[in-house]
């Protein structure tokens, strides 16, 4: 499986990058980052040590739906869809539909590659 890469930049920066790819002034390369975060800190809070171990479990045991994920994690549901809903906006996981119409966490990369300039 693939790693994910991300990367961190500015909000500003972040936009600029945006508007330029919009308007085609822009074409980013097919080894940049594909998620980027404003801030180290940012980084962190998602990729936290626990929500790393949950990104691993969806990986490992792929549950049907999220009430499953969380009897296995030992999460409160509220809690694992909050959590699932912010990794799903910076495309750690996404969702299918399960049975009974219940959706179903994905995670398609086995970790993620880091790439921040210092600039």
């Amino acid at each position: 499986m693939k790693s994910l890469k991300i990367g961190i930049l500015p909000r500003e920066k972040y936009k600029a990058r945006t508007l330029a790819i919009a308007k085609g002034e822009y074409v980013p390369a097919k080894d940049e980052p594909k998620v980027w975060f404003e801030s180290v800190k940012s980084m962190s809070q998602v990729l936290s040590e626990e929500n790393r171990a949950l990104l691993k479990l969806i990986l490992e045991t792929e549950p049907k739906s999220l009430v499953e994920l969380a009897e296995r994690s030992g999460r409160a549901p509220s809690n694992l869809s909050r959590t699932l809903r912010t990794m799903e906006r910076y495309g750690l996981v996404h969702f299918e539909q399960g049975s009974n119409r219940q959706l179903a966490p994905r995670v398609d990369y086995s970790g993620v590659a880091f790439e921040m300039s210092f600039s």
